[in-house]
């Protein structure tokens, strides 16, 4: 398609007036105008339901004057699940085990006692449904120094990432990288947490910092920033479902 002249760092024009969705190739696709939505290597882009692809299409519809690709985050989830894990499967699901190997919600505070209190009685829930509901037992541990996790679970949560389709492999890899944990990224993908709850949960330090010291201009940014990933990847998963 015929694009002007681009300064370098200027964000792209919108170069469509409509957004559509519709059934192809035994899913569906977007439609910009009368063009299909293709990928970065050309592939077009075409999503396992209808509310999945409506996300899609609701990135590129809610767009202005130019398009703010950094923004269009289930955009960029399709893109990879059609793409590239197609073709990395086993190292998706390798990189989802590496993140539970030092999960997150597996270090627990020695001090402030308000804040270990708050971990122990919000991760620890999460922790127990893991190990009830999806055979995960992880080893908690107290501090930053690093402690082994089991090989079984890590194997285990190998194995239930690579059970999933490549647009479910996808928003889970995504999820672990955002939280920092392999654990919350399963809970938002199997309905325990909302993609919120989950973000809430994975920075409960930072919060607890920022009751105390209060917060800037640029922490905020950020924290709003990736709390959209984290409802955005919520919608992926329900939409997913169907």
């Amino acid at each position: 398609m015929a694009r002007g002249f681009q300064e370098p760092g200027e964000k792209p024009r919108k170069f469509y007036s409509s957004v559509s969705v519709s059934e192809m190739n035994g899913g569906y696709g977007v439609t910009l105008d009368a063009r299909v939505l293709r990928g970065p290597k050309g592939q077009p882009v075409v999503l396992p339901t209808l509310a999945l692809a409506q996300e899609v299409a609701d990135e590129w519809a809610s767009q202005g004057e130019h398009l703010h690709l950094a923004r269009m985050h289930a955009t960029r989830l399709a893109n990879t699940a059609i793409e590239s894990v197609p073709l990395a499967r086993e190292s998706t699901a390798q990189a989802i085990a590496d993140y539970a190997a030092s999960d997150l919600l597996c270090y627990f505070a020695t001090d402030p006692g308000g804040l270990v209190e708050r971990q122990q009685r919000l991760w620890g829930p999460v922790l127990d449904q893991a190990q009830t509901e999806a055979g995960l037992e992880f080893v908690r541990a107290a501090g930053i120094v690093h402690q082994a996790q089991p090989r079984a679970t890590l194997e285990r949560v190998k194995a239930l990432a690579l059970e999933l389709d490549d647009f479910g492999l996808t928003g889970l890899a995504f999820g672990a990288a955002l939280f920092g944990s392999a654990v919350l990224a399963l809970a938002v993908q199997r309905g325990w947490l909302s993609g919120e709850d989950a973000f809430a949960l994975s920075r409960l330090d930072e919060a607890w910092q920022e009751e105390k010291w209060g917060i800037d201009a640029e922490a905020a940014e950020r924290t709003e920033r990736l709390s959209a990933e984290a409802a955005m990847l919520d919608r992926w998963f329900r939409g997913l479902a169907g």
